[in-house]
């Protein structure tokens, strides 16, 4: 199918773009800046500038699905009168120019996805909820209201509109472990309020995976709800948080702190939904990650976890034999692709970037078509800290289809040796297998640096990509590594 994505470069977005793309749907996004977005999306994706309504109709024509995900978030910032109406437009209004827009195209989509939010219901202590349970009158539940009744007028022209309501979504590089890891992972984690409020959460997987069926499966029409079937209280995943991180949730933030922090957006924060997702389990959708244990166990367990050791004994390399790195890194990433698939994939440099967390991205500056072979180099610029420096990579071995290295001749790092390597399985999969040979900068300080900064921004990095890869190519059982 052709799919038309707005929100495409956000934490979901992108997310659901690769897989979308492993489905072998053709993509278009619609975007504020295609150069940027080239960066963040990769080259499998068409980009569509978004400037004007006349733009918009070009995008949609053609497309046999929508998934509208666009909105600003709800997490930032005081709620002042001026950004609740930058929230409403966001949503409300622009949902309103895209069915604009699928009236005046032709031939017109078959489906409208259109997120929604379980901001819908407000804080409802410990009621159980379902689709079928009426709105919040708050603010965000007037929102959500008004948002779905904006999609839902589509339908007037032929088109199966599908609202999921999502709840908080658990995932590397974005959504609410975004902001909660670094805390948790210093040990200052704690829950918020009381913590008695529920918290109506789901997996990344999960959540593309239902957004993936809704566009396909005509039974999907009107509410879902995008949350895991077995919610738990706030208390009770800060503590679960915190124990797969190996730290203790011991420093509550007080309902009144986030008052004076946040103003009336703080009331979201601490809102109680006890969601179930009644009518998704009867369309006979099957979560991946049901349990809470289930999913922190995926994203912080053993699997597709990054090793850290000492480098005592580099391998044969002339870019090693002339520097001496201090540390290297493992990752072993098993997919369910063929070999010849996940070889083509990364041999396009473009894709580097719909793999990377988006605050990592490295913009692009060799003109593209990139080419990719031994002796080659590619030029790129990215943020470190405040300070935006260069990256020359240059590829220093190629051998198709079995590995390839790329070392840095210029950036950050004294040393950065990345050799990519993959091999066929008997069931028709492939294993990737990562190994970084790396020197910090800073000269003496380098292995003070390497433990308190490197090593737990590359563990992000290296557990977004392995996210990111598993999502574009799928993954074996655990059990079956």
């Amino acid at each position: 199918m052709h799919i038309l994505v707005t929100g495409a470069t956000g934490f979901v977005g992108r997310a659901l773009v690769l897989r979308l793309l492993r489905d072998g749907h053709h993509v278009r996004a619609w975007v504020r800046s295609p150069r940027r977005a080239a960066d963040l999306l990769g080259a499998e994706v068409e980009l569509v500038a978004a400037s004007d309504e006349t733009a918009l109709v070009r995008a949609v024509t053609g497309c046999e699905a929508v998934i509208h995900l666009a909105g600003e978030s709800v997490g930032v910032g005081r709620w002042t009168a001026a950004r609740k109406r930058e929230l409403w437009d966001s949503r409300v209004a622009l949902t309103e120019k895209l069915v604009r827009a699928i009236a005046a195209a032709e031939p017109r989509p078959r489906v409208l996805v259109s997120a929604s939010a379980v901001g819908y219901y407000g804080d409802r202590g410990d009621e159980e909820l379902d689709e079928t349970s009426r709105p919040a009158d708050d603010f965000l539940g007037s929102m959500c209201q008004a948002w779905e009744a904006a999609a839902r007028k589509a339908e007037a022209h032929g088109v199966r509109v599908c609202t999921p309501r999502i709840g908080l979504v658990l995932g590397h590089g974005g959504g609410v472990l975004g902001e909660l890891l670094p805390i948790f992972r210093a040990g200052l984690g704690g829950p918020l309020g009381s913590g008695e409020q529920w918290f109506p959460w789901i997996h990344l997987h999960d959540l593309v995976e239902l957004l993936t069926i809704a566009v396909t499966d005509a039974r999907y029409s009107g509410p879902v709800l995008a949350v895991a079937p077995q919610p738990v209280t706030n208390l009770a995943f800060s503590q679960a948080l915190a124990e797969s991180l190996g730290r203790k949730a011991r420093l509550p933030v007080p309902r009144l702190a986030l008052r004076v922090a946040k103003g009336e957006a703080a009331d979201a924060l601490v809102a109680s939904q006890r969601a179930i997702p009644a009518r998704t389990l009867a369309l006979g959708f099957e979560f991946q990650f049901p349990t809470l244990p289930a999913a922190l166990d995926d994203l912080f367990g053993g699997r597709d976890r990054p090793h850290f050791a000492p480098a005592e004994m580099a391998p044969p390399s002339p870019y090693l034999a002339r520097r001496s790195p201090t540390t290297v890194l493992r990752q072993t990433t098993v997919l369910a692709t063929p070999i010849a698939a996940v070889f083509a994939f990364f041999s396009r440099a473009e894709n580097l970037g719909i793999m990377t967390p988006r605050a990592a991205v490295m913009e692009i500056l060799t003109p593209r078509p990139l080419i990719v072979e031994a002796g080659r180099h590619i030029d790129y610029k990215l943020q470190v800290g405040p300070v935006r420096v260069r990256w020359t990579t240059e590829f220093e071995l190629w051998e198709p289809d079995r590995r390839f290295v790329d070392v840095q001749t210029r950036g950050p790092f004294a040393v950065w040796w990345h050799e990519h390597r993959f091999a066929p399985r008997e069931d028709g999969g492939t294993e990737m297998d990562d190994t970084v040979y790396y020197r910090p900068p800073l000269g003496p300080l380098a292995r003070l640096a390497d433990v308190l900064f490197v090593r737990p921004r590359l563990r992000e990095i290296f557990e977004y990509r392995a996210q990111a890869i598993r999502l574009r190519f799928g993954a074996r059982p655990a059990g079956d590594v």
